[in-house]
Parts: C-alpha cells; structure tokens; sequence
C-alpha cells in the first residue's frame, strides 16, 4: 500500500495516512506507522467522508 498524508490533518500532531484500496482505503497514524492500520470497504469510506465533509 502507498500512504499520502489526509488534507484533513489538522496540524502535525493530529497527522492521519491514507490509503486507497481498489474498494476503499486504509488509514493509520502517521506517528505510530508500526501498529498498523484500519481498512475500510467502499461504504464504510465513502459514510465517513461524507460525515467528515458535513462537519
């Protein structure tokens, strides 16, 4: 997987990595890369976009 950092990050300390996958994305904490990450499936993506957008 190739991880970019969110444009939702707010700051350095706050720093999220995404994913895309080819039915959704992973994310994972830019500073704790080791503990691995979080899939989400197409739907489950796409609702939490659309609450963060909302917001």
């Amino acid at each position: 997987m190739t991880f970019r950092k969110s444009s939702y990050s707010a700051t350095a300390n706050e720093c999220v990595e995404i994913a895309d996958l080819p039915d959704g994305a992973a994310v994972r904490d830019t500073q704790n890369r080791g503990l691995g990450h979080i899939a989400f499936g197409g739907q489950e993506w796409q609702a939490f976009l659309s609450t963060l957008l909302q917001k």
